[in-house]
């Protein structure tokens, strides 16, 4: 099996789908070859010289790569360039927006086999090849180093000979992989840290990070509609969101710093944070919204800027993994290694794509020509 590596293109992303120790692992028994197009690592500091020692061709051009290919493995999605260079009948794995139709199509027109892996189940036999949640955890975690670096002030409680300086606070709104990382990071700097989620289950976490779960009271529906079936945040009612919208207002104005996580897969991001609860902040604050390449939990936030606005640093970085590329790199590798595993044969080295595998059936959004039916 010839697998490909190619340098992504997109603006920003520093990535890169494979690292030395799977290309090593790809090619000890002999069965696959591993191309990486040259400079495909640079971002994530890893020089060609690396990929070569551990077994892979380096190749020149992306053209050269994609023809060669029989498997893809990338960060981001193809764009139209990319797409056209490739096999008609190339397997491919990557981040491929699966909720954007359109360009879901356009990988079946060509006659690709794709596999989205945010569509990953959330079932434990799949966690080794959860991307979503490796990259999640990284971004929670530099989520709170960048507030760090932009408030003006400590994070822990310091007692020095000229006073004692309090420490800041820290909300954190939405408990999930980021949410829950980012609490950690802020705790492990001192920060005395409140959560807030939608789902009652995430009390239990929150708390055993040793911050304060802020909760609005939910009835016996709402309760049993907080959370999806794949363990993410529902979309909750009118007078729910008027009640939530209440208490982080509440919550929100004695913070330093507030960390927003939420996402609704598929659905622009959650207002968390109106304009007018910015504008209740302290001069200084610092929110830091990793929702907004969702349209934001913050509607003033900017994509990809970090502003000022009524006094507050609203930091925009949509690509936050892409900040910590090496580490980034190495799990978002390493998951794409044990996907592919499930679907190339041990033995042969072949391609054996079971779909009657959920895990399988979960992530394929397009093969034959044809978008997969049941892909939400």
């Amino acid at each position: 099996m010839h697998i490909g590596i190619p340098a992504e293109i997109r603006g920003g992303e520093t990535r890169v789908a494979a690292t030395p120790e799977t290309v090593k692992k790809y090619t000890a028994k002999g069965t696959h070859v591993v191309s990486v197009q040259s400079g495909a690592g640079a971002g994530a500091s890893i020089p060609d010289a690396e990929f070569e020692a551990a077994g892979a061709n380096i190749v020149a051009d992306a053209a050269t790569l994609y023809s060669q290919s029989e498997v893809v493995l990338k960060v981001r999605g193809p764009d139209a360039d990319e797409l056209a260079m490739m096999r008609k009948d190339v397997v491919l794995l990557g981040l491929l927006a699966p909720h954007k139709v359109d360009g879901i199509e356009l990988l079946a027109k060509h006659g690709l086999t794709a596999f989205a892996m945010e569509k990953l189940p959330r079932i434990s036999r799949a966690q080794n090849m959860d991307v979503l949640s490796s990259q999640a955890n990284i971004a929670g975690y530099k989520a709170v180093i960048m507030a760090a670096d932009i408030y003006q002030r400590f994070f822990p409680m310091l007692m020095t000979a000229a006073g004692t300086v309090k420490a800041a606070r820290v909300l954190v709104l939405g408990a999930g992989v980021a949410g829950l990382q980012a609490i950690a990071t802020a705790k492990r700097l001192g920060a005395v840290v409140e959560a807030f989620d939608v789902r009652p289950a995430a009390k239990e976490q929150v708390e055993s990070l040793g911050a304060k779960f802020v909760e609005v009271p939910l009835t016996d529906e709402e309760k049993a509609n907080a959370e999806t079936a794949g363990g993410y945040a529902a979309e909750m009612s009118e007078d729910y969101k008027r009640r939530q919208g209440e208490l982080v207002h509440e919550r929100a104005s004695v913070a330093d710093v507030i960390i927003t996580t939420a996402l609704i897969p598929g659905r622009p991001a959650p207002v968390l944070i109106k304009e007018e609860t910015v504008k209740a902040m302290k001069p200084g604050s610092v929110i830091v919204d990793m929702a907004v390449e969702a349209g934001g939990n913050c509607p003033i936030s900017e994509l990809d800027k970090t502003v000022v606005k009524h006094g507050v640093h609203l930091v925009g970085v949509a690509n936050i993994p892409g900040l910590v590329a090496a580490d980034s790199s190495t799990l978002y590798a390493r998951n794409l290694m044990n996907f592919l595993n499930l679907i190339i044969d041990a033995e042969s080295g072949k391609l054996n794509i079971n779909r009657e595998d959920e895990i399988v059936t979960g992530t394929l959004v397009c093969s034959d020509g044809g978008v997969v039916s049941h892909a939400q």
